[in-house]
């Protein structure tokens, strides 16, 4: 395996990307939702024709405006200046938990009642009473999987991938993709042993990892990250930075990969020789990298090709799956992404399918290139996940003319 890296810059790479519709609404987010998450919840179970006792009124309100105030506080002591692991932690549950609660009621306050009324079966309170008992078991119930799904170790997703270029030689080649890992607030030191020892099952020959590493510094999270030096592959261990290394210290987070024996894949590339057959195996910085004012780092797709023969085959990991606009104009023949999650909380994925041309799994673009998104290892912020399970996942990269056994 040769290491080519070419430092000369190009034009056209260092601009900031558009602000996408989703940065627009996220930019309205921080005052509006909090307000929708705990005010519709609150009419939906206690004000909406229940006639509870006065008591129940009054605590479940002051409850719903307890979580009002105390979500965007403990948010933002968690997550702002201070980084307050204790305060991420309730921020983030009160997050998820609110969503969950503000979604069910939503759904379930229109539909049930709806089906109760023209059913005429009961009163109007009872059947406005017999909603909110079913929203809020709903929650509890769909909160404990979406926990349970959350903190396991994830699946292995396999899956073959025929890449017409591949040659005969590189047929069979195992590809093992970890990605948002996440490390953060709550300690999963254990869960990513755990993640490293399922890794290591998989006899791969590349593993790769594809940003999004941790929630906070590399010398904050490091005892998390560690296991990641005891993954192991035939070939080569590769990783490339995810826009929340932008948050956190970027240069730190490349220089513990580094020392935990990952080839931090920056605008760069390697060549993977097997049975007389090349595949160049590619990273870029996160399209985020260019407006962090770090020097240097930018989403690079001429200068991490630049010496590679353009015959050849070339996997390319790119964070976020937005880049393969860019992957597919050069015709790069397969990228790996992450990002997404999945949407993680159901129904998020509504609104990731504003930023993103694709959600989960394997999708085709442009004439040759080749799109999969992982869900992700982990999980950011809040600590569920609901109908977007997690991955581990091994492509088995396939040639069209395989060697053939005498």
């Amino acid at each position: 395996m040769t290491d080519t890296n070419d430092t000369r810059p190009t034009e056209g790479e260092t601009r900031a990307p558009r602000r996408s519709r989703l940065h627009r609404l996220m930019r309205c987010l921080p005052l509006i939702a909090p307000v929708l998450l705990w005010t519709v919840p609150c009419w939906v179970l206690l004000h909406s024709g229940q006639h509870w006792p006065l008591p129940v009124t009054l605590v479940g309100t002051a409850l719903f405006a307890l979580g009002l105030v105390g979500m965007p506080l403990a948010m933002a002591r968690g997550h702002g200046r201070r980084q307050q692991d204790r305060a991420a932690i309730i921020g983030d549950i009160l997050l998820g938990s609110s969503w969950v609660l503000f979604t069910w009621s939503v759904l379930l306050g229109v539909l049930l009642r709806l089906a109760l009324t023209v059913g005429d079966v009961g009163e109007s309170q009872d059947r406005a009473r017999a909603v909110t008992w079913t929203v809020l078991a709903v929650t509890a119930v769909l909160l404990a999987w979406g926990h349970a799904e959350a903190r396991r170790v994830p699946r292995v997703r396999r899956l073959d991938v025929q890449l017409p270029r591949l040659g005969a030689g590189l047929d069979g080649l195992r590809v093992v993709l970890i990605t948002d890992t996440h490390y953060g607030p709550l300690d999963r030191a254990r869960w990513s042993t755990r993640v490293c020892e399922t890794v290591n099952t998989l006899e791969a020959d590349l593993v790769c990892h594809t940003g999004d590493i941790a929630d906070g510094t590399a010398e904050r999270r490091r005892a998390q990250a560690a296991p990641l030096g005891t993954v192991r592959a035939t070939r080569a261990r590769v990783y490339v930075t995810g826009n929340h290394e932008y948050y956190s210290e970027a240069q730190g987070w490349i220089d513990l990969m580094d020392e935990l024996g990952w080839e931090p894949l920056r605008n760069r590339h390697l060549l993977l020789d097997r049975g007389g057959d090349t595949l160049v195996v590619a990273g870029v910085d996160d399209v985020t990298a260019a407006s962090s004012g770090l020097a240097g780092h930018r989403a690079d797709l001429a200068r991490a090709l630049t010496g590679a023969d353009p015959h050849l085959p070339v996997l390319l990991l790119a964070h976020q799956p937005k880049f393969i606009d860019r992957a597919a104009a050069a015709g790069i023949d397969l990228q790996l992404s992450g990002h997404t999650h999945g949407g993680q909380i159901w129904p998020f994925h509504h609104l990731v399918r504003l930023d993103q041309p694709a959600l989960a799994g394997l999708s085709h673009h442009g004439s040759r290139t080749l799109l999969y998104t992982s869900r992700g290892t982990g999980f950011w912020g809040p600590p569920f996940r609901l109908f977007a399970p997690s991955e581990i996942t091994l492509l088995v990269l396939r040639s069209p003319h395989p060697p053939t056994s005498t």
